[in-house]
């Protein structure tokens, strides 16, 4: 179950980054309320998540996928660079958070 709460605190993390670009572009009330509670639910499933699995997994696997989940989202939605070294570096990112979950 761990692992599960685990990926919904990482999809509710890119949510709430989503809200926080949202909010630098046009601030209105829509834009906090994606930003608070993408991040609140975040927070939640990552507390939860850390019941079962150790802290320093769960966080390394949390920061670095919901890294690589906003790189993802703004690369496809809001025109950030594409070049070759930055996925280069996300598929590092995400072998390690993986390399992390065989492990544990």
């Amino acid at each position: 179950m761990g692992w599960i709460f685990l990926i919904l605190a990482r999809v509710f993390e890119v949510v709430g980054v989503t809200g926080l670009n949202l909010i630098t572009r046009k601030k209105s009330v829509s834009s906090y309320l994606i930003f608070v509670v993408g991040l609140a639910c975040s927070f939640t499933f990552l507390s939860l998540s850390m019941q079962s699995l150790p802290m320093g997994t769960a966080y390394a696997i949390w920061t670095g996928i919901g890294t690589v989940g906003s790189g993802l989202v703004g690369i496809l939605f809001y025109g950030e660079s594409k070049s070759i070294l930055r996925i280069i570096f996300m598929a590092m990112v995400l072998s390690a958070a993986i390399g992390l979950k065989l492990i544990s």
